[in-house]
């Protein structure tokens, strides 16, 4: 079962920022994503996703390889190699896939304009070194599905200080 964690930062750029972070946290297989979208809402008001998983492109992909090898068979393979991009798009662009598109624009609406949102879904993790490398980045724990004590645990990791050894944070 995955886990849902939804974080709100100042910008885009930070929510971008932290979600590179994990994506290179995923490659040391400390984490596992099964999604990561980053939804920003605009001074107009409107709400941005930034998916980072496309359904729809990779379904033309998909389609089109299927569509070559049949359109080989018939002799057609320029008409099969279309008409597989073309339904190939078309059912991944209707598969749903992660988290509901839906519920991140309703949550993105709450947040101020120019703020952005980091919705993960996450498979597995290695908590205590995941939560290391977040310590600091800032952010607000809007919504989780984790247990108390990890959803603690997370929002201390990210409110942490980061100051070095030497310096005052007294003024």
């Amino acid at each position: 079962m995955s886990d849902l964690v939804v974080i709100e930062f100042p910008s885009e750029a930070k929510a971008e920022e932290v979600r590179q972070k994990l994506l290179d946290m995923q490659n040391e297989y400390l984490i596992e994503l099964e999604d990561a979208v980053i939804a920003i809402k605009q001074p107009s008001g409107r709400i941005k996703l930034n998916q980072l998983f496309h359904p729809a492109a990779e379904g033309a992909a998909y389609g089109s390889l299927w569509g070559l090898l049949v359109g080989m068979i018939f002799l057609m393979p320029l008409a099969g190699t279309v008409l597989g991009t073309a339904s190939g798009a078309i059912s991944g662009a209707l598969t749903d896939v992660g988290i509901n598109d839906r519920f991140m624009k309703d949550v993105a609406a709450t947040l101020q304009s120019g703020n952005a949102a980091l919705f993960l879904l996450i498979r597995k993790m290695t908590t205590d070194k995941v939560l290391a490398d977040l310590k600091g980045v800032g952010g607000k724990v809007l919504r989780t599905s984790f247990d108390q004590t990890q959803e603690n645990a997370l929002r201390e990791a990210l409110a942490a200080s980061t100051a070095r050894p030497g310096t005052s944070s007294a003024a």
